[in-house]
């Protein structure tokens, strides 16, 4: 495999990249995957760009995104971010794979509404086996978007474009987060079973012996251990629960602490450290957020 990576920093660079003609605005493009082909001089390359991606694919197109192959039935939307790594591992014909693939510059969102909360759209750190899956008229409703978008691309290039080029991306986000709440809802059974092993991994984490050792378990660590991106466990945590998989982390420990206070004799030092505090404070501080109370009123009171 060629270990270099291709880099694109702009959309005339990506468009060089699968040899089209050039853009027809600077920060913003929509390629129809039918026109995209490949051959077996590719395979093993890997590309990535410092832009975002929407991409909407029918079948398996022989790009792994990150570490995980694309691999999917009909209507899967992937979101990468800027960095995002892709390798291509098989070749792709004209009219192979249908779809799009909308490519946008951060400079497109600065100093707009969106770009001021672009990272709240956890799904571009998911990862690719954690794509939203799209019903029949799910599609619909994405395609005519986009259409709305390659229109304002061709069309209507003036003082208006970017706010209406904008408002059409964050729509298209918007709509994406409802249908991703679609599918956590009918996941939610499998999703219950990974709920559970959270809770399964901080308490062997805690009779291990780990926070002494290793500290306080993080959330990549859990998400780890789940298989799923850090960000795609939270959002599935909070979706089932209510809360963060900070939350379930940060209330574990006060759990623990607790009992702590109230079944031993160590001093409030002596427990900071053993649930892996570096600075008795900092324990003190969360203690005291989660309960109302220090740790030494806590354990007067009671």
């Amino acid at each position: 495999m060629n270990h270099s990576i291709i880099h694109s920093n702009s959309i005339a660079e990506i468009r060089a990249v699968f040899r089209l003609d050039k853009p027809t605005h600077p920060l913003i493009t929509l390629l129809n995957t039918e026109k995209l082909a490949y051959g077996e001089e590719t395979i093993g390359k890997r590309f990535s760009s410092d832009l975002y991606c929407i991409a909407l694919k029918d079948s398996g197109c022989g790009i792994d995104y990150g570490r995980n192959p694309y691999d999917f039935d009909d209507g899967v939307l992937i979101f990468t971010a800027p960095k995002q790594v892709i390798t291509i591992r098989k070749p792709q014909a004209l009219n192979q794979v249908k779809g799009w693939m909308l490519y946008f510059h951060p400079d497109l969102i600065r100093n707009t509404t969106l770009g001021s909360k672009i990272d709240t759209y956890h799904f571009f750190n998911y990862e690719v086996h954690e794509a939203l899956h799209l019903s029949e008229n799910e599609q619909n409703t994405m395609n005519q978007i986009v259409q709305l978008i390659q229109d304002e691309i061709k069309e209507r290039i003036d003082n208006h474009s970017q706010q209406v080029l904008v408002s059409n991306i964050e729509l298209l986000l918007n709509y994406s987060k409802r249908f991703y709440e679609r599918q956590f809802n009918t996941r939610s059974a499998s999703h219950s079973d990974v709920v559970s092993k959270v809770e399964t991994l901080l308490k062997n984490y805690y009779s291990q012996n780990q926070l002494i050792e290793k500290g306080q378990p993080t959330i990549q660590y859990l998400a780890e251990h789940c298989h799923l991106s850090a960000s795609y466990l939270s959002d599935l945590l909070a979706k089932e629960t209510g809360r963060s998989a900070k939350d379930h982390i940060n209330d574990f420990i006060i759990d623990k602490a607790q009992h702590l206070l109230l079944s031993s004799t160590q001093s409030i030092s002596e427990i900071a450290y053993f649930l892996g505090f570096n600075y008795p404070h900092y324990f003190g501080r969360l203690f005291k957020q989660k309960t109302g109370k220090t740790p030494q009123e806590f354990r007067q009171l009671n």
